[in-house]
């Protein structure tokens, strides 16, 4: 697999693998993400998988004409009127309480993060001053919390609300780079992923870090829907990736949680850890990745 440092000279913006800064783009690159219509796209889908058997919805036989509940049946289980509940999926946020959220919520079976993503998209379209989209805004990497990353003797990184990473130690870097290369910072991990045409041989299952990759971006459009960065990112993938476009449309959300990771390492063959988050608290929207293994990685170190 060639090398996954600094981007070779004659690589340009956009090209697959590319981990430059990223210039400006056009208008319909920007311009990805419709609040009202992700709250309605959203409810949609989570009533379309949640059968009437599964919310203990009697139906009285018939033909179905739409896979999962009905809108009259989710108003019904959430104790509201159906005028209401097509008023919520169509983003009318005006005077909606945790309350009735919730109880939508609840008639969804949503799980927490489900729960947080909805709240976000309605913060997102109640009325509020205008503001511009928030400029990109760089991290920096404490001293005392490189020293750590450092010092960790397993692969360990730092990655931002965006997804990209910020410091990593020698493993880290040796995980990602190649040979004697060091990665380029900040590594912005769904382009990587993504665009790379290499990533589905380096991962084990691209499938599902890809479907994870994306449901981590859903949930992070949903909490910072003002960052001009993160609307730039979504709208390249968008629009240079059926397989994201397809994955994003599903609507499913995610927060970074303990998981294995399976990587075909050039050098090493299969390397297999088990991913483990910590929020940095004194660093708001940064976590500390690191990747335990049972296995010597003394020829990764090499």
């Amino acid at each position: 697999m060639p090398a996954r440092g600094r981007p070779a000279a004659t690589r340009v913006p956009w090209e697959p693998g590319w981990q430059g800064t990223p210039r400006a783009l056009p208008t319909p690159y920007r311009r990805c993400i419709d609040n009202k219509a992700d709250i309605r796209d959203f409810l949609v889908s989570r009533r379309a998988r949640l059968t009437p058997e599964q919310a203990s919805v009697p139906t009285f036989g018939g033909i179905r004409r739409v896979p999962g509940l009905r809108r009259e049946e989710v108003a019904h289980l959430a104790g509201v009127s159906v005028d209401y509940y097509n008023r919520l999926e169509r983003g009318k946020a005006t005077g909606i309480s945790p309350e009735v959220l919730n109880a939508v919520a609840r008639a969804l079976q949503l799980d927490d993060v489900e729960r947080e993503h909805l709240r976000n998209l309605f913060e997102a379209v109640r009325p509020a001053p205008m503001r511009p989209p928030r400029p990109r805004t760089r991290q920096g990497i404490r001293p005392t919390v490189q020293m750590v990353v450092n010092a960790i003797t397993i692969p360990a990184f730092v990655q931002n609300s965006r997804l990209e990473i910020l410091a990593a130690n020698a493993l880290g870097h040796a995980l990602y780079a190649e040979g004697t290369e060091k990665l380029v910072l900040p590594f912005r991990m769904p382009r990587f992923l993504i665009l790379d045409p290499r990533t589905p041989e380096f991962f084990g299952d691209w499938s599902k870090a890809a479907r994870n990759q994306v449901a981590l971006l859903r949930a992070a459009a949903g909490r910072a829907p003002d960052d001009s960065e993160l609307m730039t990112l979504i709208g390249e993938l968008s629009t240079r990736s059926a397989q994201f476009r397809d994955l994003w449309a599903s609507h499913d959300v995610q927060k970074y949680r303990e998981g294995p990771k399976h990587y075909h390492h050039p050098f090493v063959g299969d390397l297999r850890f088990i991913g483990e988050s910590f929020d940095l608290s004194n660093d708001e929207g940064l976590a500390l990745l690191t990747y335990p293994t049972n296995r010597t990685l003394r020829r990764l170190k090499l």
